[in-house]
């Protein structure tokens, strides 16, 4: 996986699954993380909800998280400021488990 650090944060690719059963990390597509949410993509529903979701897993604001590119597709883009890239690959085993 792909993740990026900047100064103000870490830029990572993911890729939706909307209207999924439930709201869960489902692995890695290539270099992008799989998201799978319930939310359906329409009106923006989809990208509020990815916001929501990782602002609860990873415990930041949902200020602190920007949607870069994909607003209207599946493969996004995703800035997550505050975060370190060391501090996010520490959260991602407890993602995954």
């Amino acid at each position: 996986m792909d993740i990026q650090e900047h100064p103000d944060g870490v830029v990572m690719k993911i890729k939706v699954q909307p209207r999924a059963s439930r709201n869960k990390i489902a692995g890695t597509i290539g270099d992008a993380l799989k998201v799978m949410l319930t939310a359906p993509p329409v009106d923006g529903e989809a990208n509020a909800a990815c916001i929501e979701f990782f602002s609860d897993l990873l415990g930041i604001p949902k200020r602190d998280i920007e949607i870069l590119t994909g607003h209207t597709g599946r493969n996004k883009t995703i800035k997550l400021y505050g975060l370190t890239k060391s501090k996010l690959t520490e959260q991602l085993p407890q993602i995954f488990s």
